[in-house]
């Protein structure tokens, strides 16, 4: 969602992503991955952060490339004018790889039959088409199984020799990387490095191996080969249990999603509040209508234990969320129509976080982002001067002052 130039204080509903954060946290991942490069996984709109701008900001903070999910998202990517390498994973047939990869965006391929989709693409494109090969080294998700990894690596290596496609790289995807100890950690390793060892055998000279997603980054330093793919990390959000946090490289969330209350009411004690009378008040108490419901992405999951914060005060969601509102019973506060409420954000002074919301809805900070709706306006923020071509959608330079989407 686009929004004029206006007062954020006029904002109904918004998603303020600081920019900063994303370049900060991207720099510290790529410290710690040492000398390894960083791709900066920005599928799924950038978690509901904003594809182009989070992209920009992660290669200003020493990404070297990023990473998408679908082709559309990489074909954003292109448009927005990003030169980086972006590789794009998650395509069926018939998936325009003609177009990809003449807009020179990597490929992966998973089956000998990709791999034939893709050559045939770059044979009528007249450019050779840069692939990575995955291997499914225990996740049971994408990647071909082990025993048809000689194969497709054979297969590769003569569609190199025709000069049709590069093998920039083998990659595969860690399953229990957050589990301190899980014996499927190393388990994957040993995998991926035997299919490394065939595509070895076999020809193979990828420029980059890579395994390691957030939580391999953080804590699985032998896992970081020449690549890591962090995503939830360069967001704020370490994905390792919550006691291991103190003593690991610290990030900061970049997401705040906030809102003005729409409606402030005194009512008495006894009074049933939303769909289904779960809550009814306790005494005389003031009720606050906030303008975010599931339509927005809150989690009806979270009802009457969605964490808040009002005028620097912890409240929780009273009642059942709604689809385009929610209950917040503030007892005695002082509050009237229009003062901000903070869902989430860093968690400073006090102040929730999605990690709160996650564990109040019972998923993950991953779930928490991506269901944020266009209702809440994205606006961006960015400190410094320095032109580094991040724009907003409408082609406004994104500077001190915030930028709106």
């Amino acid at each position: 969602m686009t929004s004029p130039v206006m007062d954020m204080e006029t904002l109904q509903a918004s998603a303020v992503i600081d920019l900063d954060a994303i370049r900060d946290n991207v720099a510290t991942l790529r410290a710690t991955a040492r000398t390894a490069e960083v791709m900066a996984v920005v599928k799924a709109d950038a978690y509901s952060h904003g594809l182009v701008p989070v992209a920009r900001a992660a290669l200003r903070g020493g990404a070297s490339r990023v990473g998408v999910a679908v082709l559309d998202e990489a074909f954003a990517l292109r448009a927005a004018g990003i030169t980086a390498p972006v590789f794009a994973w998650l395509a069926a047939p018939g998936a325009p790889y003609q177009r990809a990869i003449v807009e020179d965006i990597d490929l992966a391929a998973h089956s000998v039959g990709q791999l034939h989709e893709i050559a045939y693409a770059a044979a009528c494109s007249g450019q050779v088409a840069r692939v990575h090969l995955k291997v499914d080294t225990g996740m049971g998700r994408g990647g071909t199984a082990v025993d048809d990894w000689p194969a497709l690596t054979l297969r590769a290596r003569d569609l190199e020799a025709e000069g049709l496609l590069r093998v920039e790289g083998v990659w595969s995807h860690l399953a229990c990387a957050d589990e301190p100890g899980s014996t499927s950690i190393a388990r994957q390793l040993t995998v991926f490095d035997e299919a490394l060892a065939i595509a070895a055998r076999n020809g193979l000279q990828p420029t980059v191996r890579h395994i390691a997603n957030s939580a391999g980054t953080l804590s699985v330093p032998q896992s970081h080969y020449d690549l890591v793919r962090p995503g939830i990390a360069i967001y704020g959000v370490n994905p390792m249990p919550r006691e291991l946090h103190a003593s690991m490289p610290v990030l900061r969330p970049a997401m705040t999603l906030r809102a003005h209350l729409t409606q402030v009411k005194r009512v008495p004690a006894g009074t049933p509040v939303s769909y289904g009378h779960t809550y009814s008040t306790a005494a005389n108490t003031t009720l606050a209508v906030v303008p975010l419901g599931y339509a927005d992405g809150i989690p009806r999951s979270a009802s009457g234990a969605g964490p808040v914060q009002v005028n620097g005060r912890r409240h929780t969601v009273t009642g059942r969320v709604c689809m385009d509102q929610f209950v917040v019973d503030v007892g005695n506060d002082d509050v009237v129509p229009g003062d901000e409420i903070v869902l989430f954000g860093p968690g400073d002074h006090g102040g929730p976080t999605a990690i709160d919301w996650a564990d109040a809805a019972g998923t993950i900070a991953y779930e928490i982002f991506t269901r944020i709706g266009g209702r809440a306006v994205r606006v961006y923020t960015l400190t410094g001067d320095d032109d580094d071509g991040t724009h907003d959608d409408q082609g406004n330079h994104a500077g001190p002052e915030d930028c709106r989407r």
